[in-house]
């Protein structure tokens, strides 16, 4: 596993080192989810590959720019699920944007994610790792050195939704309402690095981005957020941290963390909701 977290601090620092001379322009290609990429895009997959392939314990890695499955080595047990730049079509005008990383074991399914980090370049490099807890590193003369731990557990009120308002279904706009009548200040950059960051450092909040349609819920076809290497692992970090995660969809009994799906497509997407406990009541009222 230590293998594994140095080779994905060796991609965060040269990823960053490549945004110093970055072309900022579109290729002519779409990746698995039919988001057109950027070169940075393009570049910083090929980075985190190079890395990772250097790594013996690694079975597999799977890329939000990669159609298939990448295969590494036979006999190893670990397969890493990464989004290589999160937020990216952010690049141009120099917002902060991501990597996202989960390290599962023998399948990529939620209950065998081991660890889940993530790296947000902003004014400074942060990398937050979570085996057990999440903590957060801060890069100084090319090391990650621990800052603190991470746990949700202040009165923050940000709200980070994401998603078109007109494309909002009656109760997520009515819990969207009811959030902003509580208090609650809009957070949004549309990176979700950077809004999940922000709640995970300032110790609460709720970030929510919903299917299109209730009905639709469950079926993976009207949500953005790919589960694998976005969501999984932010829902593994909120609950370590304290958290709850939820795609909304009330069971019998209530709502259930994100990490009991289960897909059978490594480019499967969700609706998601993450924020500390507090915020859960605004899904048991509305939803």
């Amino acid at each position: 596993m230590q293998e594994i977290i140095k080779a994905i601090q060796s991609s965060v620092i040269k990823i960053k080192q490549s945004f110093e001379n970055a072309d900022t322009d579109y290729t002519e290609l779409s990746n698995a989810s039919g988001d057109l990429q950027l070169k940075q895009d393009v570049l910083s997959d090929m980075i985190i590959t190079n890395e990772l392939s250097k790594v013996g314990s690694i079975k597999a890695i799977i890329s939000e720019e990669k159609q298939d499955p990448y295969f590494l080595y036979d006999d190893a047990k670990y397969i890493v699920a990464y989004d290589p730049l999160d937020g990216s079509s952010l690049f141009d005008v120099n917002f902060a944007i991501g990597s996202i990383f989960a390290i599962y074991e023998e399948t990529a399914e939620p209950k065998n994610l081991k660890a889940a980090l993530y790296a947000i370049y902003g004014p400074n490099t942060q990398l937050v790792i979570c085996l057990q807890d999440p903590k957060l590193y801060i890069l100084q003369n090319n090391e990650f050195n621990f800052v603190k731990d991470l746990k949700l557990d202040s009165n923050a009120k940000i709200n980070a939704t994401g998603g078109t308002q007109k494309d909002y279904y009656k109760e997520h706009k009515n819990m969207i309402e009811a959030i902003f009548n509580d208090g609650y200040r809009l957070r949004y950059s549309g990176a979700m690095v950077s809004d999940l960051h922000q709640i995970l450092l300032k110790g609460g909040g709720i970030f929510s981005y919903p299917s299109k349609e209730k009905l639709s819920l469950n079926d993976g076809k009207s949500a953005k957020l790919r589960a694998l290497f976005e969501v999984f692992p932010f829902a593994y970090i909120f609950e370590k941290a304290g958290g709850f995660s939820s795609d909304g969809i009330k069971g019998s009994k209530g709502y259930e963390s994100l990490l009991n799906l289960k897909f059978s497509t490594i480019h499967a997407s969700t609706p998601c909701y993450l924020g500390s406990m507090k915020e859960k009541r605004f899904l048991d009222e509305h939803l």
